[in-house]
């Protein structure tokens, strides 16, 4: 015979579930007093079982919400509602305020008199809170958003945002402006569409792979690429664009962004120096050539004492310098025009190198430098060699300026199969990070050049670095204050 659990009675099963609820659950009498409160609701008021029992409703009710809670009740009690349920604030023990989601039914006996209130209270207060911070971090977040949209739309600088897979993301009115120019016939809101983009420097058409959002899209970061924009050459902007990586916390390449700065009027004030030391070079190269001539008659002469012979030569020199600083100006304004510079062809670098050196051995005397070489026999290769020689020229005249007397000028040549490296090292002042910075921008002269006053230009390394770069090749400078600068060259076999 199974044995079977006797169930407590009706009256004890509604006690035990009341008492043991996790839920706050009270009885009310029809004028509002505790008539009962289990133990989840003694804890989350913070009153005992016994102070409870002395308290109504009215006690625990915050003020502000009491009125709202009564209206309910007596609406309840006179038959209106059977049940109602409220969200509304207590008062706890400590005078906290405890926020709870109230729900109330009214029993009543079988001749419909009210015998009492069966309320359940859920404590919400911690619930309420984070709410309350989840609204507060999202208007935080909706007006830091509002600024970035008036900034983001108010700035002078087209700016443009990218997905990893080259998806426009976001570009502000100027970047649509620059977005007219370009693209006329509208655009797909994605990389790789070409239209009118130029580059700044020969005015080709770009191809999608030379395009900023390819390169942006591709992880690569830059500074001041600069392009023209638009179809008709006269209403064309020019600009100079950057771009930044965006990356997820793994590093993963999550999107781009790019700004676009219009740099027209700077374009073409950079155009009119170029036009006017051009036009002036090629004004001077003719009677400083005359007077050249003219010098190496006189210096020839046998009619001519000692004296007047040696201030001649000193005409010449400063004439010959003169005439090295208008080639150079406009060598400079070629290059920039888009001018083929170089025409290659098979030659003895090494020879190029001894030549540059044999030049170069009067000066490094008189300036108190020793001037060495590591040269192999002979290495061949493809490249200009009256424009390797200027290179070479340039560098060496360099590192004798700005080596003290006593220092060392070291030339040396190396080879591997694909390329020829051409190393001019010197024991002078070195340079700052700052002058190491701009040395290829062109007309920059140094601190060092300043301090000094050495003349000159400040083309020599814009015209070095424009040179080897015509050749498919690579320039790089190392320097430090006091421990002397390191020019090296890369170029293609």
């Amino acid at each position: 015979m199974t044995q079977q659990t006797r169930l407590p009675e009706t009256d004890d099963l509604w006690r035990l579930t009341v008492e043991h609820s996790p839920v706050g659950m009270a009885l009310v009498s029809p004028g509002g007093d505790f008539l009962t409160a289990n133990v989840a609701l003694c804890d989350m008021l913070g009153y005992d079982a016994d102070t409870m029992a002395t308290l109504t409703i009215q006690d625990i009710t915050h003020p502000d919400d009491l009125a709202s809670d009564l209206r309910l009740l007596n609406q309840a009690l006179a038959g209106k509602i059977a049940s109602y349920r409220i969200t509304k604030r207590y008062l706890r023990a400590d005078g906290s305020v405890l926020i709870g989601d109230l729900s109330v039914a009214l029993l009543r006996g079988p001749d419909g008199a009210p015998i009492h209130f069966i309320s359940q209270i859920a404590d919400l207060t911690e619930r309420h809170a984070f709410v309350e911070r989840l609204d507060a971090a999202e208007a935080a977040v909706e007006s830091e958003q509002r600024k970035a949209e008036a900034v983001f739309d108010t700035v002078a600088v087209g700016l443009l945002l990218l997905d990893a897979d080259g998806v426009y993301q976001g570009y502000n009115s100027r970047h649509q402006d620059f977005m007219d120019l370009a693209f006329p016939d509208g655009h797909l809101g994605r990389v790789g569409q070409t239209g009118f983009l130029f580059d700044a420097e020969h005015g080709r058409p770009l191809t999608a792979e030379e395009m900023p959002t390819t390169r942006a899209v591709a992880g690569e970061e830059f500074d001041d690429f600069r392009l023209w924009v638009g179809a008709d050459p006269e209403r064309r902007r020019a600009l100079s664009v950057s771009a930044r990586s965006i990356r997820d916390r793994f590093g993963a390449l999550t999107g781009a962004a790019l700004s676009y700065q219009d740099v027209t009027e700077l374009m073409r004030a950079i155009k009119v120096k170029d036009d006017f030391v051009a036009s002036v070079s090629h004004e001077l190269r003719t009677p400083l050539t005359s007077a050249m001539a003219y010098l190496e008659l006189v210096e020839d002469s046998a009619a001519i004492g000692p004296e007047v012979q040696h201030q001649i030569a000193a005409a010449r020199r400063n004439i010959l310098r003169l005439s090295h600083l208008v080639a150079d100006l406009l060598f400079s304004t070629r290059a920039t025009s888009g001018s083929t510079i170089i025409d290659p062809y098979r030659v003895d670098v090494v020879t190029v190198l001894s030549e540059a050196l044999d030049s170069a051995a009067v000066d490094a005397a008189g300036a108190g430098v020793t001037l060495e070489a590591d040269l192999p026999d002979s290495l061949v290769a493809v490249a200009d060699g009256m424009r390797l020689r200027q290179v070479v020229d340039n560098l060496v005249a360099n590192a004798i300026t700005y080596t003290p007397r006593g220092g060392r000028v070291s030339v040396t040549l190396g080879a591997s199969e694909r390329y020829v490296e051409i190393t001019v090292a010197d024991t002078g002042e070195g340079m700052d990070a700052e002058d190491l910075r701009d040395v290829f921008v062109r007309f920059h002269r140094g601190e060092n050049a300043r301090r000094r006053q050495v003349p000159g230009t400040g083309l020599g390394l814009t015209i070095v670095r424009t040179i080897v770069e015509a050749h498919g090749g690579e320039v790089s400078v190392d320097s430090a204050l006091g421990e002397g600068t390191t020019v090296r060259v890369l170029l293609p076999r």
